[in-house]
């Protein structure tokens, strides 16, 4: 569906300005260019969630076994080339790795009921920013945040992971196991569509406006270890509010791209192509990122720059990469064992 490709590529769009820069300017215009903070990689995370539904989707309907060997593959490859990714000096924290776990994690549930699947989601949304809170207390705030590498123990590895790090799967979770859920339903119908448009904008404003008024009756948080930081809306805060508003603005663009029919025209086709080689796109920032761009940009001007230049090469590759082959280059990784099966 070259809805959710548009969808797909508008995410990176946002995650590599965000990841681009510059940081610390509170100008207004900055915080315009900011506005994918805390948004897009939920949105990346949300259409994970919906191409894990829809790729397994066989398996649901025909009782087709699941391709395990395919989707473990996947996961390892993920993991393995995140914390590899993560050692380069681009300063971002890869968000690979926490894929590649959710992917692992939903395997139990690719043959749930949509309700377990909501329950499931409902459940990380609500636990798991406590949770979170709670591991911090336990530890006296002594989270490190910085991102784990390939040359750190596994246990800190999947510690990082599941609780401790920038993206923690038992908060992350909840938007991609919703994305499961919304793999299930009927995207191409415009009344689905509107839906999403519906629920995913009153999600983001109301979810919004409720910390703002929680905040101004119980005040800002001021620790990691504070419960009232459950008031809070701040992108990558981890909690419950924040979830919620950038998921429902996730659902909403996703609604808004599912609404266009224009996707076929020739002069979106870069966009188009950007989002079905997400996986590629996102690892070429990270390289741009790291032998180009860094330390910069230290200006608006020049993270404007910097972020055009990024996605103009992205999207031309990608462009030109799709008229010869199918997948690009880091898809193709991906579906490797498949292909290798096939082979014998």
């Amino acid at each position: 569906m070259l809805a959710l490709d548009a969808a797909r590529g508008l995410a990176v769009i946002g995650m590599i300005a965000i990841n681009t820069g510059p940081r610390g300017d509170d100008e207004f215009l900055e915080l315009l260019y900011r506005v994918p903070y805390g948004r897009a990689s939920l949105l990346f995370v949300l259409l994970g969630g919906i191409g894990l539904s829809l790729m397994t989707r066989r398996s649901r309907s025909d009782q087709v076994p699941l391709p395990w060997a395919a989707l473990i593959w996947r996961c390892a490859l993920l993991m393995l080339g995140g914390l590899a990714l993560q050692t380069l000096d681009h300063e971002v924290s890869v968000i690979l790795q926490i894929y590649a776990l959710l992917i692992l994690f939903s395997l139990p549930l690719l043959r749930a009921s949509g309700r377990s699947l909501l329950v499931v989601a409902g459940l990380s949304a609500v636990v798991g920013p406590p949770l979170w809170i709670l591991v911090q207390a336990q530890t006296d705030g002594r989270f490190d945040r910085d991102p784990v590498s390939a040359t750190d123990p596994i246990g800190e590895i999947l510690l990082d992971v599941v609780i401790t790090g920038p993206y923690p799967l038992i908060v992350w979770g909840a938007a991609f196991v919703f994305g499961l859920w919304l793999g299930r339903q009927e995207l191409g119908q415009s009344r689905v569509s509107t839906r999403l448009i519906l629920w995913g904008a009153g999600a983001a404003l109301s979810a919004r406006l409720l910390s703002t008024a929680l905040v101004s009756i119980f005040g800002e948080p001021t620790s990691h270890l504070d419960w009232q930081r459950l008031t809070s809306a701040v992108a990558h805060s981890q909690m419950p509010l924040w979830l919620i508003s950038g998921t429902g603005s996730a659902v909403f663009v996703l609604g808004l791209c599912l609404k266009i029919s224009a996707w076929t025209s020739p002069g979106l086709a870069p966009l188009i192509s950007l989002g079905q080689m997400a996986l590629t796109a996102y690892i070429g920032h990270l390289l741009i990122l790291a032998f180009l761009v860094r330390p910069g940009p230290d200006t608006m001007a020049q993270g404007v720059l910097a972020t055009g230049a990024t996605v103009a090469v992205l999207m031309v590759f990608a462009w030109l990469w799709r008229r010869h082959f199918t997948r690009g280059p880091f898809e193709m990784l991906l579906r490797l064992p498949k292909l290798r099966r096939t082979a014998r």
